[in-house]
């Protein structure tokens, strides 16, 4: 069986640019993790039920993989895809850490639809894969597409590609889980601050590097300081910059040193 990869991702910048109902607007940098990445493959099974097959923290029906499948049933309607999963697991080795700001999840959903499309010939456009993985998350467009780095606005929808050389970061993730719901909801109740149209121009016309070098992590990130006050137990890394919601902290390679 083939195997694929489902990338990470960090937001070199994540700004809010209003509001549409519930949800937050966003203006944002998506950038992929290139040596972090789970990896996604089918197998072989006994029984008819769907099985996920991975080190996951919750139950099945709870899994976007298992959201991204049923989604993609009611789209195609396709008894191809309902025999294959009853005669196939879908096996993650997962090396993205959830709750972390990274879009592990997002990634596995988008590679998953990806998968089903190719391996069954199910014809579905690259648009229609990413409609239909809207349904599951916020990201799971931008993994879709498989862009190296995108600008993404909306409320994760618009998906536009962004080109410019892939930088090697070094991550770490602190072990707290962050719920992204909670970090919005404190942002929204107490630092609720929408970026105007001028300056989502200029940040989504200025490379990614050029970014991560000029301004400080709090500037680059609205839901930073909404996750420090939300989390007590997370700390500032000086020079790091946040990922999404959190908990995950990058920083370019090179300008580490030793």
């Amino acid at each position: 069986m083939i195997r694929y990869r489902a990338y990470a991702k960090v937001n070199i910048f994540l700004k809010i640019t209003g509001t549409r109902g519930d949800y937050h607007t966003i203006s944002s940098r998506f950038m992929r993790v290139k040596n972090l990445f789970d990896t996604l493959w089918f197998e072989p099974k006994a029984t008819p039920e769907f099985e996920i097959r991975g080190n996951f923290d919750c139950e099945v029906h709870s899994n976007t993989i298992y959201k991204a499948y049923k989604y993609l049933q009611s789209a195609t309607r396709s008894d191809k895809l309902s025999t294959f999963f009853e005669n196939h697991a879908i096996c993650v080795d997962k090396q993205i850490p959830s709750f972390a700001g990274l879009g592990g999840g997002s990634s596995d959903a988008a590679t998953f639809l990806r998968m089903c499309n190719e391996e069954l010939e199910l014809g579905l456009s690259v648009e229609e894969l990413a409609s239909i993985g809207a349904n599951v998350g916020a990201d799971v467009p931008f993994f879709v597409y498989g862009y190296e780095s995108a600008n993404v606005s909306g409320i994760g929808e618009v998906v536009e590609r962004f080109t410019e050389p892939l930088i090697d970061f070094e991550v770490i993730t602190p072990d707290i889980q962050i719920s992204t719901p909670s970090v919005y909801r404190y942002y929204r109740e107490n630092l609720y601050d929408p970026i105007s149209a001028e300056e989502v121009a200029r940040l989504e016309s200025t490379s990614s590097r050029a970014i991560l070098t000029s301004i400080s992590p709090k500037e680059a990130n609205d839901l930073y300081p909404s996750a420090l006050g939300c989390y007590s137990e997370l700390n500032e890394k000086e020079g790091w910059f946040f990922s999404g919601s959190g908990s995950s902290f990058f920083r370019i390679k090179e300008d580490t040193h030793g």
